[in-house]
C-alpha cells in the first residue's frame, strides 16, 4: 500500500424508509433506535404540517437528528438542499453508522431515491429504499392510493407489517399482489417487484437488515462499559431461553455467506448479479479478481438493484480471498451458494487468465459500476 494514499473512507448508507399514513413507519424506526447494537444512527424525519409529531417520537434516542417540517422532502428540497442536511450528518464527529430518511407518507420515494443517487455528497451511499405496508388495510390502503403498487415496484425490502391482524392465506396473498406491482394489468411475468418480503408485527425487524456493524473501525467500541441496551438484550436473551427458532426476527430471511480462495471470474460474476434473484436484498463483502488486480480487491454493495464496486488496496498480508454475504427472503441459500462457486475461476490459470488484455476486457462489466474517483479531497 502507497503510504501517501490513506484509504477510502467507508461511505455511510443513506436508507429511505417509506410507507403510506397508519403503515408503521414511525414504529419501525422507533425499534430500530432502540435495537441498534452500538450502531450510530443520523434521523432525518421528514414530516407532512407544521407539527413535528414524527421528530417529538424519536427525539433523544438518537444522536444526530434533522427534522424537516413544511411539507414533503421530495418536494420542499432540491439536491443541493438534501445535500446540505446530509452533510451535517457525515461530519466526522457525528460517526454515523448508517442514515435513514422516514419519508412522508405522502411523499414519492422514488424522487427521494433519485435525489440521494443524484447527490454530490461523496460520504453515502444508497442503503435501499424500505417500503413498510399495512397488511391489515392493504387492499384499502390500494384502493385509497393506488400509487402504492408504483412505490412497490421500486422497493428494495418490503416490511409487510401488522401481520398479526391477518392469516396465513391472507399473507400469501399479498405476497402474490406485492410480487406483480408495477407489471402491466393480467401480466405480472413481464416486470413487478423484485423486493424481498419480511413480515413484521409492531415494525419489528432484525436490526441487521440494514446495519453493518462489522464496517466500524477496528477496535472501536470494543472495549466499553455496559449500557442499558446491552442489558435489555441480556434480558431478552434470558426470557427467550427455551422458545423456538421461529419466534427469532432473524427466522424472517435466509443468509449466505460465500468464500473462495481461488480468484472469481468477472463475467460470470457479472452475470450473476445481473441475473439475481427476486427477493435477494442485499449482498456485501469483497471479490477477488486476480492476475491485473492481484493489488486491489473488490468491495461489492448491492441493496435490490443498485450495485456498486470500490477498489482497495490490499493490506500487507491480507489473504488474497473473496468474501461475501447475501441477505434476502425467500431466496434459496444452496441454489445461491452454487450459482457463486461456478463463477470462480478454474484452480489451474488458463491462458486466457494469464493475459493481461483479456482479463482487462472481461472487467469492463465490472467497471461499469465503479464510481469515479472525483471525489478524493
Amino acid at each position: 500500500m502507497n503510504p501517501s494514499s490513506p484509504p477510502r473512507k467507508q461511505q455511510i448508507p443513506v436508507i429511505v424508509l417509506a410507507g403510506f399514513l397508519g403503515s408503521g413507519k414511525t414504529t419501525l424506526l422507533n425499534h430500530l433506535l432502540r435495537n441498534r447494537a452500538g450502531n450510530r444512527i443520523g434521523v432525518i424525519v421528514n414530516d407532512f404540517g407544521s407539527i413535528e409529531i414524527d421528530a417529538m417520537t424519536v427525539s433523544g434516542q438518537v444522536g444526530s437528528t434533522v427534522s424537516l417540517g413544511s411539507g414533503c422532502l421530495c418536494c420542499a428540497v432540491d439536491v443541493s438542499e438534501l445535500d446540505t442536511f446530509l452533510e451535517t450528518l457525515t461530519r466526522p464527529a457525528a460517526r454515523l453508522d448508517v442514515i435513514v430518511i422516514e419519508a412522508s407518507g405522502l411523499a414519492e420515494p422514488q424522487e427521494l431515491v433519485r435525489m440521494l443517487l443524484a447527490s454530490d455528497n461523496p460520504h453515502i451511499v444508497y442503503g435501499g429504499l424500505v417500503e413498510v405496508v399495512d397488511a391489515a388495510e392493504f387492499d384499502a390502503g390500494r384502493e385509497r392510493h393506488p400509487e402504492i403498487d408504483r412505490h412497490l415496484a421500486v422497493a428494495d425490502l418490503v416490511v409487510l407489517n401488522k401481520t398479526d391482524r391477518v392469516g396465513s392465506e391472507e399473507q400469501a396473498r399479498i405476497r402474490d399482489v406485492i410480487a406483480s406491482a408495477g407489471a402491466p394489468a393480467g401480466d405480472a411475468a413481464a416486470g413487478g417487484s423484485a423486493a424481498a418480503v419480511i413480515c413484521a408485527t409492531y415494525g419489528r425487524i432484525d436490526p441487521q437488515l440494514l446495519f453493518d456493524p462489522a464496517l466500524r473501525p477496528d477496535g472501536e467500541e470494543k472495549a466499553r462499559q455496559l449500557t442499558f441496551e446491552d442489558l435489555l438484550l441480556a434480558e431478552r436473551a434470558e426470557d427467550e431461553a427455551g422458545v423456538g427458532h421461529g419466534h427469532h426476527l432473524h427466522a424472517a430471511y435466509e443468509s449466505v455467506s460465500f468464500t473462495a480462495d481461488v480468484p472469481m471470474n468477472p463475467r460470470r460474476l457479472m452475470e450473476f448479479l445481473d441475473s439475481r434473484p427476486q427477493g435477494l436484498y442485499r449482498i456485501k463483502g469483497f471479490v477477488d479478481f486476480g492476475v491485473g488486480d492481484r493489488g486491489n480487491k473488490y468491495v461489492l454493495h448491492a441493496v435490490g438493484r443498485f450495485l456498486r464496486f470500490a477498489p482497495q488496496p490490499w493490506t500487507r498480508d491480507e489473504p488474497r480471498l473473496t468474501q461475501l454475504v447475501l441477505i434476502g427472503s425467500g431466496i434459496d441459500p444452496e441454489q445461491l451458494h452454487k450459482e457463486l462457486a461456478d463463477c470462480r475461476e478454474s484452480a489451474t490459470p488458463t491462458p486466457e487468465m494469464t493475459q493481461d488484455a483479456a482479463h482487462e476486457r472481461s472487467m469492463w462489466g465490472v467497471l461499469r459500476y465503479v464510481q469515479q474517483p472525483d471525489d478524493d479531497a
